[in-house]
């Protein structure tokens, strides 16, 4: 399948119609499907000791506020670790979703219940990331994250 740029535009618009569960779901489902091919980019990337720095303040909270910060960065909350995400670069960005993934996988960040599933249109999209080209997934995930976040505070409010 071929991506044009409306289509492409069309996809970034579609992850917006989900719910902020269901996008954190489909961010998900992206790293465990693709995951192997995406996020490898991620660990060596140019920031990745800030994104590191911003999991590490995630890492040790408890799961229900684990995924409310996660929640809050996705739906552009206004608090602290939100304004800190949403300063960081694309690159940086990417790394930190990578670093929650694989705290996932670690049992150290909350997962995704077992028995969720993703609702039809967060299949739907996932099916075009797949039909997407390695390079178009790494711009499709980069322009979702890019958003997420709320605006840097200025001055020293973060």
């Amino acid at each position: 399948m071929t991506f044009t740029s409306s289509a492409y535009d069309q996809g970034k618009a579609d992850i917006k119609k989900l719910s902020v569960d269901d996008q954190l779901g489909l961010l998900w489902f992206v790293y465990t499907q693709m995951g192997k091919s995406i996020t490898p980019a991620a660990p060596g990337a140019s920031g990745s000791d800030i994104a590191q720095g911003l999991f590490d303040q995630v890492k040790p909270l408890p799961h229900q506020e684990q995924l409310q910060v996660m929640r809050d960065i996705a739906s552009n909350a206004n608090t602290e670790i939100s304004r800190m995400y949403g300063s960081m670069s694309p690159e940086t960005k990417l790394a930190f979703w990578y670093f929650l993934a694989v705290g996932m996988d670690e049992g150290t960040i909350i997962p995704v219940p077992s028995d969720y599933q993703l609702p039809e249109a967060g299949q739907a999209l996932l099916g075009k990331i797949e039909g997407m080209d390695f390079q178009q997934q790494i711009d499709f995930l980069r322009g979702t994250i890019l958003e997420m976040g709320a605006e840097a505070a200025p001055g020293a409010g973060i």
